[in-house]
């Protein structure tokens, strides 16, 4: 860990003269749902299985009725979508099936070797369990396909993002320098990484990220935005919007998350207050005052991507168009 704060903040010396919410650490202690940036957990658990292809293409043409629940796409297409347009448009229909196709044991499996169900290891006190569902149903590996069903700390996000993209090998977070860095245990092949690492690109690219890139300095990464549960029930105006980023998306280097508690729409948003708003904008802006800072190089070569433009054609030939 290079970097990291939690807001608001307060100052050491008088620090119950701070507010109660800003006296804890955001990073290690909070825990949230996470929103659409764990559909990357999902589709790289479901790519390295086998039992879903880059190829294959998922019925999002309606929405999933699951017991006195309906799943619907925030910005739905109303048609079938190939696996990299239901990453790209965040089509939580496409995403459910994916995960039901990959298979609820399975993916509690693969979630447990990102570490998303265990308490995380790091060199402070003030580190939370991730709150997972009691008894895990069908409805569960729905829901937290799209990063409502469970409740992780931000630090376990970045981590298993590291671990996405760099090849595949579990990222342990510390505070302390390493001279030379042990890998860990493979969690997700090459060949999954590889894949994750293009699709995350295309969401910069072509999706809902495209305000978190830089010139010379390519990001890759995901928005997600989740309501508040209060009182049991979703807040529709309470939301935690976050981007998950590594870079440069060329040779990835470092990841990050940015992440909004309750962000607030403004005139410069059009209303909105989604994470494609206020987190991957800021996400471009650190990216630019880091990068330098450090040593890396600007690219000079853009990267072109035709994964997403090759899908599309796939569905418009298979619908008649």
């Amino acid at each position: 860990v290079v970097a990291m704060t939690s807001l608001p903040h307060f100052d050491p010396n008088a620090p119950m003269s701070a507010p109660e919410q800003g006296r804890f650490n955001r990073a290690t202690l909070g825990v949230y749902p996470m929103g659409s940036v764990f559909k990357a957990v999902t589709l790289a658990a479901a790519l390295d299985s086998g039992r879903v292809d880059v190829g294959e293409r998922f019925d999002a043409t309606q929405p999933i009725k699951v017991a006195r629940f309906t799943i619907r796409d925030f910005h739905a297409k109303n048609r079938w979508l190939s696996v990299p347009e239901v990453f790209v448009y965040s089509s939580n229909i496409g995403t459910a099936k994916i995960a039901l196709q990959l298979g609820t044991e399975d993916y509690k499996d693969y979630l447990r070797r990102f570490g998303l169900m265990t308490r995380p290891a790091i060199e402070l006190p003030e580190v939370s369990r991730p709150l997972v569902p009691g008894r895990w149903s069908e409805l569960s590996t729905i829901t937290t396909s799209y990063g409502h069903g469970i409740a992780v700390t931000p630090l376990q996000v970045v981590s298993a993002v590291s671990t996405i993209v760099n090849g595949g090998f579990k990222v342990e977070p510390t505070f302390l320098r390493r001279n030379d860095v042990q890998l860990g245990e493979r969690v997700i092949s090459a060949e999954a990484s590889a894949t994750m690492r293009t699709l995350l690109r295309m969401v910069v690219q072509q999706g809902t990220g495209r305000s978190a890139d830089v010139d010379g300095f390519p990001v890759m990464g995901k928005t997600g935005t989740a309501e508040k549960a209060i009182n049991g029930r979703y807040a529709r105006n309470r939301l935690i919007t976050a981007f998950i980023s590594s870079f440069p998306a060329n040779d990835p280097r470092y990841a990050m998350i940015v992440m909004f508690d309750e962000p607030k729409a403004t005139k410069n948003t059009y209303g909105y207050a989604t994470a494609g708003w206020n987190a991957a904008p800021v996400t471009s802006r650190v990216v630019t005052r880091v990068a330098p800072l450090l040593g890396l190089r600007p690219a000079t070569q853009p990267q072109k991507n035709d994964m997403l433009r090759e899908a599309q054609l796939v569905s418009f030939e298979a619908s008649g168009q």
